[in-house]
């Protein structure tokens, strides 16, 4: 399952709340607090899935957090008005967008059927032009 962990903090947007495990000063853990984010399923069951077409492995992985506990949420996809998309996650302060064609197999690494089109003002964006990260 690819997936991306987040802590559920709602004044704090995109990589910037980028955690597993939240930790305090006094050395408690807010562990509770963590999301996973499941974008894609690989392998199910020993069953290596990167051959299925993106559209199957995202229906696999809803109907199997369909019945998860709290802590990973299951990242819907949507299609058409890829602007405005892009406008309101740029609103928001997140990092960026990735479009993927659902027809398309799991490829490791840069591919002709995914993009990913990122925030210039997000915090990773400017931590990276900063060197601040």
């Amino acid at each position: 399952m690819e997936k991306s962990p987040y802590r559920i903090d709602r004044n704090t947007p995109g990589s910037a709340i980028l955690s597993v495990g939240v930790q305090f000063a006094e050395g408690r853990t807010a562990d509770h607090l963590a999301v996973a984010y499941a974008f894609d399923l690989l392998m199910h069951d020993g069953d290596d899935l990167r051959r299925q077409p993106l559209r199957e492995r995202k229906f696999m992985l809803s109907k199997l957090l369909m019945r998860s506990r709290d802590g990973i949420q299951y990242v819907e996809h949507t299609q058409g008005h890829g602007e405005k998309l892009f406008e309101a996650v740029c609103d928001l302060g997140l990092e960026g967008i990735v479009s993927k064609r659902l027809t398309s197999v799991y490829r490791s690494g840069p591919s002709r059927t995914w993009i990913k089109v990122k925030n210039p003002k997000a915090p990773a964006a400017t931590r990276a032009r900063d060197g601040t990260f």
